[in-house]
């Protein structure tokens, strides 16, 4: 009992609630290893957040020359995607989206991930946006957003949802409020450009106050 508590606090960063299915699959995981926590890097308690926000499953972690990888499966599209965490301290460059691309064939995964402690070149940036990589921002938290007072539940739309709203307010998805990619609840949750995202917040006077932003490339 006390080594599932302590695989949580780590995951968690000490301030996020018990998830049974993804600490099942970290415990499973991480059986028969030693102490976690004098190891684990910020880049993978990033990457273990991303993983729970996004609700994907774990298949695999590997270590390999340094680099941290996490396969994992996306539920909904019946897809794998492939998690490298990187610590390095040079810019992380295209060389590293090209040994990515490599490892991905080699497991069957259609998409991958990138969490770097350094930045990313401009050219590592644009050669993403075609490797069907995507490229985490440091300002990443390792821990759950929304479980900050201040910062409201987003969740990204169905297709069946989304033509809901698109007709009860008569627009086409670029005449919404608009949201980068990249902020951060909107990197938890998965978005990509094209989505539409609901935004919940408790309203004193509505109780539920729901906005909907439309997620454009920035």
């Amino acid at each position: 009992m006390l080594y599932e508590i302590c695989v949580l606090l780590i995951f968690n960063g000490g301030s996020v609630k018990y998830k049974d299915n993804y600490s099942l699959s970290l415990r499973v995981l991480y059986h028969g290893v030693g102490s976690l926590g004098a190891d684990i890097t910020l880049e993978e308690r990033k990457a273990q957040e991303l993983i729970r926000s996004r609700g994907y499953q774990l298949i695999k972690r590997g270590e390999e020359k340094g680099i941290i990888s996490f396969l994992v499966a996306v539920p909904e599209e019946g897809k794998k995607e492939l998690i490298w965490c990187l610590s390095i301290r040079e810019t992380v460059g295209v060389r590293f989206l090209h040994q990515l691309k490599k490892s991905m064939e080699a497991e069957g995964a259609e998409r991958g991930i990138i969490i770097a402690r350094s930045p990313y070149s401009y050219a590592a940036k644009t050669d993403a946006k075609n490797s069907g990589i995507e490229l985490v921002p440091r300002i990443f938290p390792s821990f759950d957003i929304f479980e900050q007072a201040l910062v409201p539940l987003h969740e990204a739309l169905t297709e069946e949802e989304r033509k809901e709203v698109l007709a009860q307010y008569r627009v086409q998805p670029h005449q919404l409020p608009w949201i980068t990619v990249s902020d951060p609840a909107v990197k938890a949750i998965g978005g990509k450009p094209g989505d539409i995202v609901r935004i919940t917040r408790d309203s004193p006077t509505a109780g539920k106050y729901v906005s909907y932003r439309y997620v454009i490339e920035g």
